[in-house]
């Protein structure tokens, strides 16, 4: 059997994102913080802007953490969650808790999931924008 090995998401894949979404957001007048997860769930990049409010630290990275734990932008799970949606009774012991709010998207290569970025700090559509446009760039 033959298996081709996919190249992991690195540091500096890992800053790209970050500032591709930072700019995007700046060009937009946004101040957002942006957390990268490797497909492990463990931190390769984080900013957080001194003029962001303090709690979108926690926002990015749970965002990410939803993005990479569902393999689904989580701009996608926002009906999943209300009475009647598929997640709406989903546990939440995890290691920490699932946002469903849009900014989180996974990253792929090769059609596999090798990561996740999460933009917080803006509305939830213009996270989505600028998390979207970091991923775009990379590919």
């Amino acid at each position: 059997m033959t298996t081709t090995a996919v190249a992991p998401l690195t540091i500096q894949d890992a800053e790209a994102l970050v500032t591709v979404a930072q700019h995007a957001a700046e060009a937009a007048g946004v101040t957002v913080s942006v957390t990268v997860l490797d497909a492990g769930g463990h931190l390769l990049a984080f900013r957080r802007d001194d003029r962001a409010v303090l709690i979108s630290g926690e926002t990015s990275t749970r965002k990410a953490y939803t993005a990479l734990q569902l393999n689904t932008p989580t701009a996608d799970l926002v009906d999943a969650v209300q009475p009647g949606g598929l997640f709406h009774t989903l546990p939440t012991a995890l290691d920490r808790p699932l946002l469903f709010i849009a900014g989180g998207v996974p990253v792929h290569r090769d059609g596999r999931l090798i990561g996740a970025i999460g933009v917080g700090g803006g509305a939830p559509e213009q996270d989505h924008a600028f998390a979207t446009a970091a991923v775009e760039d990379l590919a």
